[in-house]
């Protein structure tokens, strides 16, 4: 790598990018994978490990709040020790939680695992991302950022096929041990095919800011968590919540004070980085809360298996690739900025139809709306992707990939916790005269949730489990319809964001990173600002 590539971050690319590229995406596909795999392996959890419904949760947000929290943080940490090192040691890390998690005997000790892969997961997501900013400019990098989105979405909609299909024929550690081949492999063949990247004028570690960061995104995350359980205004939820205000904002004054933050706060100047984070933030708010109700939809209402709701899934992950796989060349003709609006309205489209559904419709509207959401953010998220990653100085690819991330997983949060607390304002009502002359607790449990329903029917006298049943099922599936619209409306409103504030296309005055360093796409227009000549891929 030239003085001049490594002060602005870039790559020395080897004659195999797309290799490179390859791993990246595989380990970003067990990344996928791993967030929604262990949903339908709940059951089964409950059952062996003798879980309660506490240490279930905690089983799902124990890796959500560390991934969640040390996001920013291992973004920095990329961009200053070398963003390949930190994802290969995010692969040991995460490899090796999902061994002890596969051999846990106890609730507390998958707990506890779970967090480390949480750990693990931090390191390896940001990472992949920078790593293919600092490999790639121009049409090749929205082309692998394009492939990135792909795997991303490939790997949240196959997690359910896959542990349905674990489920039906191995033990339940099975799904964290698939993902213990797949990071020896990226390991092994990334030391050698992955090119090293970092910031070499990082200055010193910013340790307030990043301890800043961590403690505000777990009480933001955890807040989230906590709102469709304990209520909006809950004790808990609002004592989080203030805690995040209050940290997140002493963060804020502090980056802005700091001459070697860990967030450049300038950053969010730029309306093609701003426009393109709250746009990602607000497309994943609505596809990830209405997967988590279509899933449940398919199962308890449609009756089919885990593993057979996880395959009516899969349209959506085609529908994606499809998406991704055609957004580059809608780019290139239309501009960032219509391409994206016209995704985001293709899911609300998708999301308006999911408003149609009733109890006598079967699996149609349910793929209407998978094939429509996926093809919108599939065409709608790898520009907006590189809209935030091109606005960024390389060298700063790493806190960039992270803030990405952070919008994913911050809006996708949100957008169950929404719409979680939505099919509960609707259900409990609706499903309360069904359930009046059932004993104390059995109606408790009615009103809760469909599952639990659903549990109180199977142990009633047939024709009056029949009838809880049905109407539980009518009360879910008018919740899918609020919901449905309530999607829509956020898919709008991130196609709105888009049209206005999302600026047409790349420029080399907006795409700044700060007053004295050029952007990635800066440095497309013109490779020789600054007098950088880093070498970039070109296979």
């Amino acid at each position: 790598m030239t003085r001049d590539a490594a002060s602005s971050g870039q790559a020395a690319v080897s004659g195999r990018p797309w290799a490179a590229v390859a791993l990246l995406s595989a380990s970003l596909l067990m990344i996928g994978l791993d967030n929604t795999i262990l949903n339908v392996t709940l059951p089964t959890l409950q059952r062996e490990l003798d879980a309660s419904t506490s240490e279930l949760q905690w089983m799902v947000d124990a890796y959500m709040l560390v991934f969640a929290g040390l996001l920013l943080t291992a973004g920095n940490l990329g961009d200053r020790v070398g963003r390949r090192r930190v994802f290969l040691a995010g692969l040991v890390v995460f490899g090796a939680g999902s061994a002890l998690a596969a051999i846990a005997s106890t609730p507390e000790q998958l707990i506890a695992f779970r967090a480390v892969m949480g750990v693990g997961g931090a390191l390896i997501m940001p990472s992949t991302l920078s790593i293919i900013t600092s490999m790639f400019t121009g049409p090749r990098r929205a082309k692998a950022i394009a492939m990135w989105t792909a795997v991303a979405g490939i790997g949240v909609a196959l997690g359910p096929v896959v542990g349905g299909w674990l489920l039906e024929r191995f033990w339940w550690g099975s799904i964290f041990l698939v993902n213990v081949p797949i990071a020896v492999v990226v390991l092994l063949a990334g030391a050698r095919l992955i090119p090293e990247s970092r910031d070499t004028h990082a200055g010193r570690a910013d340790l307030p800011g990043v301890g800043l960061s961590i403690a505000g995104l777990l009480a933001l995350v955890y807040g989230i968590i906590e709102a469709p359980t304990h209520g909006w205004t809950g004790t808990r939820t609002l004592t989080a919540f203030a805690l995040a205000a209050l940290t997140l904002t002493a963060f804020v004054l502090w980056e802005l004070r700091s001459s070697h933050p860990v967030l450049e706060l300038r950053l969010f100047r730029n309306p093609r980085f701003t426009a393109a984070s709250l746009t990602i933030a607000l497309a994943f708010f609505a596809l990830f809360g209405a997967l988590f109700v279509m899933t449940q939809h398919l199962q308890l209402v449609l009756g089919y298996s885990a593993f057979a709701a996880g395959l009516r899934t899969v349209p959506a992950a085609a529908a994606l690739i499809v998406g991704a796989a055609t957004s580059t060349l809608a780019v290139s003709r239309l501009g960032t900025k219509v391409t994206v609006t016209a995704g985001m309205l293709l899911a609300a489209a998708g999301l308006a139809v999911a408003a149609t559904a009733t109890t006598t419709t079967d699996y149609e509207p349910v793929l209407v709306t998978l094939v429509l959401c996926g093809l919108g953010i599939g065409l709608a998220m790898a520009p907006a992707t590189d809209s935030v990653m091109g606005s960024l100085p390389v060298r700063k690819a790493g806190v960039g990939s992270a803030m990405n991330d952070t919008a994913r997983l911050v809006g996708g949060a949100f957008g169950v916790a929404v719409f979680g607390t939505t099919v509960s304002q609707v259900y409990a009502p609706r499903v309360a005269d069904a359930a009046g002359a059932l004993p104390g607790p059995a109606r408790a449990l009615a009103e809760d949730s469909l599952q639990a329903a659903v549990r109180v029917a199977a142990q009633l006298p047939e024709a009056q489990g029949a009838e809880l049943l049905a109407a539980a099922r009518d009360a879910y599936t008018e919740a899918l319809q609020r919901s449905g619209l309530v999607g829509a409306g956020v898919a709008t409103l991130a196609a709105l964001v888009a049209l206005v504030l999302l600026p047409a296309r790349a420029s080399v005055a907006s795409g700044a990173g700060s007053d004295e360093e050029p952007s990635a796409d800066a440095l497309e227009e013109d490779p020789t600002i600054d007098g950088s000549s880093a070498p970039l891929a070109t296979g």
